[in-house]
């Protein structure tokens, strides 16, 4: 089952892929937002979906497609969580997780384009897979009950800024995480009994050529050990996001230029769909008025 929003930024209609049509929603729930995951809204449209009661969704191909979920309470992120984009940061491989928070405030649709923030040199891409929750989450007793809390998975980009990441953060990395449209996700949140997260091939290109290639199974913290860990340390609230490191390939590891306006960035997971975002100049408010 996949799960989308389509329709211009603010007026999304949540809908579901099934059989090669788009339906709405609409009669079930005005939106793909933390209350729809608390209700088990994931079983509520497998159940509408059996009994044939969703109409299609009008035009579905000509719409935009945002964010496959609204307005998460937290995006949660695993820093360094492959060993060799470890290796090319400059650091070692983690012995425990690295967590930083990103602002639900930047996250945006998989082909919005994304501004380059005033002031920024060092723009990078990480192509990542995003773990939805689907239930409350604390203290969860090991790994092995993680996936029942796990509502579905997603394609992300953790777009970021170096310099305000690693030289103006004071330590802490969420300055350079944050910026407006520096987290592109979906096209689609995928069903859990549709994926595999420990057998994912995530790749990168920028202006068409090849950047990051890797697989899932790379992890140094699997998904079941991140989503056990993490729930020792806070509580993780249906509809949070979780986004679980990115493979070598990036602009940190002095391989690559790090990307301007007018570059093209295009990601892609098995099974969990392509971006596509162009870099833009920011435009900012105030200027000309």
């Amino acid at each position: 089952m996949k799960l989308a929003r389509l329709g211009p930024r603010g007026q999304e209609v949540p809908a579901v892929l099934a059989d090669g049509a788009v339906l709405d929603l609409r009669s079930l729930t005005p939106d793909l937002d933390p209350a729809f995951f608390a209700a088990d809204g994931p079983a509520r449209v497998r159940e509408a979906l059996d009994a044939g009661t969703l109409p299609e969704l009008p035009e579905a191909d000509g719409l935009r497609i945002g964010t496959p979920l609204t307005r998460p309470g937290a995006v949660i992120c695993i820093g360094m969580n492959y060993a060799a984009h470890a290796a090319e940061s400059g650091a070692a491989p983690p012995k425990h997780p690295v967590v930083f928070h990103k602002s639900p405030s930047c996250l945006g649709g998989p082909d919005d384009p994304v501004a380059v923030p005033p002031g920024a040199s060092k723009v990078d891409w990480e192509v990542e897979l995003g773990v939805v929750i689907g239930r409350r989450c604390s203290y969860l007793d090991s790994p092995r009950v993680s996936l029942a809390h796990v509502a579905g998975y997603v394609l992300a980009d953790d777009l970021s800024e170096r310099a305000f990441q690693l030289e103006l953060s004071g330590g802490q990395w969420s300055k350079g995480k944050s910026s407006p449209g520096f987290g592109p996700l979906g096209p689609w949140l995928v069903s859990t009994d549709q994926v595999d997260p420990g057998n994912l091939r995530l790749r990168s290109w920028v202006n068409g050529e090849p950047r990051q290639d890797s697989r899932t199974s790379d992890m140094i913290f699997d998904v079941e050990y991140l989503v056990w860990h993490l729930s020792q340390f806070m509580i993780l609230e249906p509809g949070d996001v979780v986004l679980t490191g990115t493979p070598e390939g990036v602009a940190l590891s002095g391989r690559y230029p790090y990307l301007s306006p007018g570059d093209v960035v295009e990601l892609e997971i098995d099974g969990l769909g392509r971006q596509r975002h162009e870099m833009v100049e920011t435009v900012v408010e105030g200027v000309g008025a």
